[in-house]
């Protein structure tokens, strides 16, 4: 029976072992179109003097300062206090949204209480924040990882609180039924259901956070990405300014691509449209 299904679905002619690597090819080469048509265009512009190359350098000028900051081992550190403040931020952010998400998600009593304080506080500008943090806590660390705690708190805090309470009735009455009530209601049914909200927020509050750090390395910051971004804007190489660009858009893709397999592997039971 198993043969006959697998010659069903099975394309005339192609082995199915070939059909494995070909998908998987194509899986990595489909992202890698769009970049390689948009470097080939920027390149053209400043190979034929279209664009001023002082303010738009070619991407052979931007890899090759990025490349030599690499080998010279410049980078190394700046990275790793970036990387340092951007976990720290978001692992703080995020500990507290997923209690104050349960609290406000599961009680309306509390929601009624917190939730409105907490939409008035994130429409303050993130920047509006910066010398209030600087007065509290000083231009040090602990100013730069607060800021960043911040921003990643409120898109997790949003779409965890909203999984919980917008939790299917019909689910909870089912629970129910089966003496399902307050903690084991929480972990067996409405978990569950928020957990696909949670992850998406915590994919966002991650892109927050590396577009947070540049502001907090401004924050009389002597090191870290967003320094070197700067210090390549005021000393007018604006090669290094885009060499910092791409690095922040490799680690803000890597560690969304990390999330993104954890709620794969985490989310395996749901039976959706982009699972094969």
């Amino acid at each position: 029976m198993s043969e006959l299904l697998l010659n069903l679905v099975r394309p005339l002619g192609v082995p199915w072992p070939a059909r494995g690597l070909a998908a998987r090819a194509q899986a990595i080469v489909r992202p890698l179109i769009f970049p390689a048509l948009i470097l080939l265009v920027w390149q053209g512009a400043g190979s034929f003097r279209l664009v001023d190359p002082v303010l738009l350098p070619t991407p052979t000028r931007v890899l090759g300062a990025l490349y030599e900051m690499l080998v010279s081992g410049f980078l190394n550190p700046h990275l790793a206090i970036s990387f340092q403040r951007v976990l720290l931020g978001f692992a703080g952010g995020v500990a507290v949204a997923v209690l104050v998400g349960a609290l406000t998600g599961y009680s309306r009593f509390w929601r009624s209480i917190i939730d409105p304080t907490l939409h008035a506080l994130r429409t303050i500008p993130g920047l509006a924040w910066i010398p209030m943090f600087i007065l509290w806590l000083g231009i040090d660390e602990s100013s730069k990882v607060v800021l960043i705690a911040k921003a990643a708190f409120f898109p997790t805090y949003l779409n965890f609180m909203s999984g919980i309470a917008r939790a299917d009735r019909k689910l909870i009455e089912v629970g129910e039924v089966y003496r399902l009530r307050g903690a084991r209601l929480v972990t067996r049914v409405l978990l569950p259901y928020s957990l696909p909200f949670l992850f998406v927020g915590l994919r966002q509050s991650m892109g927050v956070a590396w577009l947070v750090v540049v502001a907090a390395e401004l924050m009389g910051a002597s090191s870290g990405i967003g320094y070197v971004l700067l210090d390549g804007e005021m000393t007018g190489r604006a090669q290094i300014v885009m060499a910092c660009m791409i690095v922040f858009a490799l680690c803000g893709k890597t560690t969304d691509f990390i999330l993104a397999r954890l709620a794969h592997r985490v989310l395996r039971w749901q039976d959706t449209a982009d699972r094969e």
